[in-house]
């Protein structure tokens, strides 16, 4: 929970410092491009005098300083217009056969200056555009940073909850090893100095249970190699397990295609996947109850749905069931649902998710593989 909350914390700071420096470029930029607007505002206004000058000069005017203002605009784009809308003058446009629409649309921004019979029509510089355009890049790049740190973050989360998944894994494995073996042996010897006690099998059953068990967490944190197995045969074999360990009053019902269905798995760790979600569903019906397992063999995919009389999960909670450490259960540990997902989505390359759900109704898990 330390994690989940430290890594909250860090992703509210993150959007917020890119909300702050994105509104600080924005009101920087809004009041330069404003300032620099009005510079070329003033500027425009000294040529349109200085064209106003040239136009009405004689012989005896000195026109240096005009000439010098009139050159001296070599950025600003500039449509001269006379009263009956025809064009007299342009400077600093590349594109001269639209020069009356470019004026058009001048107008129509209202940056014009008039001089006596003309209309001075000018746009902003080339250098005015790109400053205005500056802030939405910055912003993206901004945001673009942000996304890439919270996925370092989460994927740094991921790695260190998968490096704890493994090391638990192993060393519960170890650990039940050595007690495991000593069982066996024990077993043994009763089995030589009792054979026709009718409880040793039973014993018997319960240890090589506790074998696969172990078997099971040293399979976590490396690869286990799938092979074709069958579908049917893994959930018999949790069916019957379950109903040994479950009341009379649980219902568990399949529906299984007549034919075998073939996937490529892991048995093991696959019957594990399905004893979760039908212990899950004994803790969400209370004991009392029906779960129904439905094998459906598609084209592409095989389908197993899990389903419940339970009480269900409520709408806002069924995004958070596969996480570690979530559980609505007084005791519990929240591993068993992301020990699921972990095998059927990262050993397997299938899907598990909530297929349906309603309070007081029940809950439907669903698991795809690709075939």
């Amino acid at each position: 929970m330390q994690w989940t909350d430290r890594i909250r914390q860090t992703k509210i700071i993150l959007v917020i410092a890119a909300i702050l420096i994105a509104v600080t470029s924005l009101l920087v930029s809004h009041f330069l491009v404003k300032d620099l607007s009005n510079e070329e505002r003033k500027k425009m206004e000294v040529w349109a005098q200085a064209l106003h000058a040239l136009n009405h000069a004689d012989e005896h005017t000195d026109l240096s300083l005009v000439l010098d203002v009139m050159q001296g605009n070599t950025t600003i784009p500039v449509i001269v217009m006379n009263d009956k809308g025809g064009i007299d003058d342009y400077r600093n446009i590349e594109d001269t056969l639209h020069l009356e629409q470019y004026a058009l649309r001048m107008r129509k921004a209202g940056d014009t200056i008039v001089v006596g019979s003309q209309v001075v029509c000018y746009d902003e510089s080339v250098l005015l555009k790109r400053l205005s355009q500056y802030p939405y890049w910055q912003l993206g790049v901004v945001m673009i940073f942000v996304v890439v740190a919270i996925f370092a973050l989460l994927s740094s989360k991921k790695a260190e909850q998968n490096k704890v998944w493994v090391g638990l894994s192993k060393e519960t494995a170890h650990q039940l090893g050595t007690p495991i073996s000593s069982l066996m042996a024990w077993i043994e010897i009763l089995k030589d100095n009792h054979p026709d006690d009718e409880l040793i099998p039973e014993m018997d059953k319960d240890v090589k249970r506790l074998e696969r068990i172990a078997e099971r967490f040293s399979k976590i944190g490396s690869l286990p190699e799938p092979k074709e197995s069958s579908m049917n045969e893994v959930v018999e074999h949790v069916v019957d397990y379950m109903r040994r360990r479950t009341s009379n009053q649980v219902e568990i019902l399949t529906h299984l295609p007549e034919h075998e269905v073939i996937a490529n798995i892991n048995a093991s760790l696959f019957e594990w996947v399905i004893e979760n979600l039908c212990k899950n569903a004994v803790d969400a019906m209370e004991g009392s109850g029906r779960i129904v397992m439905q094998l459906i063999d598609d084209d592409h995919r095989v389908i197993l749905e899990v389903s419940d009389t339970g009480k269900g999960i409520r709408k806002k909670d069924i995004s958070h069931v596969f996480t570690p450490g979530f559980t609505t259960k007084q005791r519990g540990w929240g591993l068993g649902l992301s020990l699921a997902r972990r095998i059927v989505e990262d050993y397997h390359k299938g899907r598990i998710f909530v297929k349906s759900s309603e309070l007081g109704k029940g809950t439907t898990f669903r698991i795809e593989l690709h075939k």
